[in-house]
């Protein structure tokens, strides 16, 4: 891989994990971006699940005592309901619907009524939030605006969100992962070097955006996340018009 690429990826994966490890999400959104301008999709899916797997990983290990781990196995029991119907399907997106998919997810987490989303701490609301969400990451390879939909209202401080979706999404990204090498059969695309950049530069920014949300109140949190993921979102949903319209 040339060396400007690698160099925009490694700086691109460190300030997107720092990002994520802020506010819980909206550093995939802009990594995935990042990846699908440069790289195919099926190879930007292996990326972004390596990356994101380990940036999530490692945070989830940073504020392991604060996750709620009821909430994580019962995300897990969708999370393979999903697997399994995928692996099926056989599904693998193109660049265009990627893209939409991104733009859309943050205004679709805004525009579903609050009474139809149950939370993650009610019965059956980890299963679902795993199931869609992990359908999500099959079909855009992201999904934190939705998954934070099943947390909002939740009275569990912003330590716990972090902490307990950060444990969702390694599982969810380590699922696409999977998918996407046994489906695209890329793991013999992406460079050794690539890789272990991203598992570096993931572990360097989760680390230090720790010391940013020691800082953050729970309404700093909640109010910025928000407002931070719907321009991504504005964002990718133009891009994937214009590619759409291009195609």
């Amino acid at each position: 891989m040339q060396t400007g690429l690698l160099a925009l990826l490694a700086v691109s994966v460190l300030g997107t994990s720092f990002l994520s490890g802020v506010f819980g999400m909206a550093g995939g959104m802009v990594l995935m971006g990042v990846l699908i301008a440069v790289v195919p999709v099926s190879t930007a899916m292996v990326l972004h699940g390596t990356a994101q797997m380990t940036s999530n990983g490692w945070r989830a290990l940073l504020w392991r005592r604060n996750i709620d781990f009821s909430i994580f196995f019962r995300y897990v029991a969708g999370l393979l309901v999903a697997g399994l119907l995928f692996s099926f399907i056989g599904f693998v997106p193109d660049r265009a619907l990627v893209l939409l998919t991104l733009g859309v997810i943050p205004f679709l987490a805004v525009l579903i009524p609050a009474k139809f989303v149950p939370q993650a701490t009610s019965r059956f609301g980890s299963e679902a939030c795993g199931f869609l969400n992990t359908s999500m990451q099959f079909i855009a390879g992201v999904s934190g605006p939705l998954l934070d939909v099943f947390f909002v209202r939740s009275d569990m401080d912003r330590r716990s969100v972090v902490a307990t979706k950060a444990a969702c999404q390694t599982v969810s990204h380590f699922a696409k992962l999977i998918y996407f090498t046994r489906m695209a059969s890329t793991s013999g695309e992406v460079e050794a070097i690539v890789m272990g950049m991203a598992v570096f530069m993931a572990i360097a920014g989760t680390s230090l955006s720790k010391f940013v949300l020691e800082r953050l109140t729970d309404t700093q949190f909640r109010r910025w996340t928000q407002g931070l993921v719907m321009i991504i979102g504005v964002v990718y949903l133009t891009q994937g018009v214009y590619v759409l319209l291009a195609d």
